[in-house]
């Protein structure tokens, strides 16, 4: 009942008129009040059934806190997975400088493929195999323990396995929903979300369905070919493929780094030339990348899960954005045929909205109110002054780089490529003097974004599962919150396997 948020806004004037009812309207349609996420610990308890988690390497040995909690709690979930369904290829996507291939190949003894599109990276990863070589056989004698105090039946496949449906009550499927007792609206609503979810239970437990017995298929690949590849291209990629195959020793790689630039309509088997049953990983996948990443594996019949986490909502590309259909390209969203119908647009505005870490602020970690001002000033500088209002180049982090606002403003203008001569620095003043007194109104309205940011993750992450939830392949399908949001604020993973025959 929409209703209950009806005073948000004026009616007239649509002006923003409730502020508390504005942020409790957009805390009730975040991820963790809408009662669709599944559980990571019921999950887990569903894929290893009677065995237990295992333990070994420490992370922390070399990453940082944040990259080490990220690999350490999604390594455990790929490796439950990838057991589940009885194989030992992962195919790491946006693999950057391998944190998690390497950890995956070392603690869990996984044929590990990371791709990423940055020579940068693909160099970085391989230098950091090298470091990590001297170590490599501790880690390996680790590894060989740990596996060996494993069942020998890892892949759940027997009678008595245990599934999520047998572990999760019928009203399970959401997380904890926010309550303070001290504000009897939030408590109605939570009540009210409750009462909902308990009315929908049969059709929630209908549609997740979660990791049936049929899971894992073997499908046409008819509907794979999505895209030829020039020849020349695909004896590069087989060629890197194989030096990359010919220089892997236990002792010397830990997996392999491929440099490739994946696209919607990437065929796999052209990177790599000995793809077999597997499972694609993305950790912070880059806006189109993670949308991609769920095409390829929909359309790959080698590719018999996924679990991806994605990031920079900005960087999507919408269909509808510009008001212009262009049925024949692949778009970052919307990617469900319902919004696709509905011709859903977010906007770049919205999508940099979801962007914020919104757990981080309530924690104290504070927006960077001063550059958001120095970069709004400048914003009004290059307009008035240049005529500038579109710009394919950006400033970037100027503003760690900077002593001053002058200085700032004098760095910026070369990174634009504007002639900052026209501008004394007593003007780049008054400029700052001028809207310095709106600083606090700068900081309160991107308190409302941070607010609204869950609302619009929501529907991204939403459109990711429904277009899951249309393909006919996918066996089960979720999204489950992997991290905690304050070390790593994009931290709902898209989760699916596929039937099996």
């Amino acid at each position: 009942d929409d209703d209950r948020f009806s005073n948000v806004f004026c009616e007239e004037s649509k002006q923003l008129i409730d502020i508390d009812l504005f942020a409790l309207a957009a805390k009730y349609y975040s991820l963790s009040s809408l009662g669709v996420c599944t559980p990571l610990e019921h999950v887990l308890e569903a894929l290893r059934g009677d065995n237990q988690g295992r333990t070994g390497v420490k992370t922390d040995e070399f990453m940082n806190n944040k990259k080490s909690h990220e690999v350490q709690v999604m390594s455990e979930l790929v490796d439950n997975i990838v057991n589940y369904c009885g194989i030992k290829q992962v195919i790491d996507i946006g693999s950057g400088k391998g944190y998690l291939s390497s950890f995956l190949s070392m603690q869990y003894n996984l044929k590990v493929y990371g791709i990423d599109s940055s020579n940068n990276n693909t160099n970085g990863a391989h230098e950091r195999n090298r470091k990590l070589k001297k170590h490599w056989r501790a880690y390996q004698s680790r590894g060989r323990a740990n596996l060996k105090s494993q069942s020998n039946d890892s892949s759940l496949q027997s009678q008595d396995q245990v599934t999520i449906q047998d572990t999760v009550p019928s009203c399970g499927f959401t997380e904890i929903a926010p309550s303070e007792t001290n504000k009897k609206n939030e408590v109605d609503l939570v009540a009210q979300t409750q009462s909902d979810e308990s009315k929908l239970s049969e059709e929630v437990l209908a549609v997740l369905n979660v990791l049936p017995a049929d899971a894992v298929e073997y499908f046409s690949s008819s509907q794979c070919k999505c895209g030829e590849l020039c020849e020349e291209e695909k004896m590069r990629r087989k060629m890197a493929s194989l030096k990359a195959k010919a220089s892997k020793s236990s002792e010397s790689n830990l997996y392999f780094p491929l440099t490739s630039c994946i696209t919607a309509e990437t065929e796999l088997s052209d990177i790599i030339t000995d793809l077999e049953d597997c499972m694609m990983v993305g950790l912070h996948t880059c806006g189109d990348l993670a949308a991609n990443t769920l095409r390829i594996f929909t359309a790959e019949p080698e590719i018999k899960a996924v679990c991806s986490v994605g990031c920079c909502y900005h960087l999507l590309s919408e269909q509808f954005e510009n008001q212009e259909e262009c049925p024949e390209d692949v778009w970052g969203f919307p990617m469900c045929q319902y919004l696709k119908d509905k011709g859903w647009c977010c906007g770049r505005n919205a999508r940099m909205s979801a962007c914020l870490a919104s757990e981080r602020v309530a924690v104290g970690q504070m927006l960077p109110t001063e550059s958001l001002f120095y970069r709004a000033v400048l914003q009004v500088i290059i307009e008035e002054i240049y005529g500038v209002t579109k710009s394919d180049r950006h400033v970037g982090k100027t503003y760690s780089k900077s002593s001053s606002f002058i200085d700032y403003v004098r760095k910026s203008l070369k990174k634009l490529e504007l002639d900052d001569s026209k501008v004394p620095d007593s003007c780049i003043m008054d400029y700052y003097e001028k809207y310095k007194h709106r600083m606090n109104e700068l900081e309160a309205f991107n308190m409302l974004k941070v607010a609204l940011a869950p609302c619009i993750e929501v529907l991204i992450l939403l459109d990711r599962l429904c277009y899951l939830k249309e393909q006919d392949n996918i066996a089960w399908s979720g999204l489950v919150k992997l991290f905690d949001p304050v070390k790593s604020p994009r931290c709902y993973a898209v989760i699916a396997l596929k039937k099996r025959s």
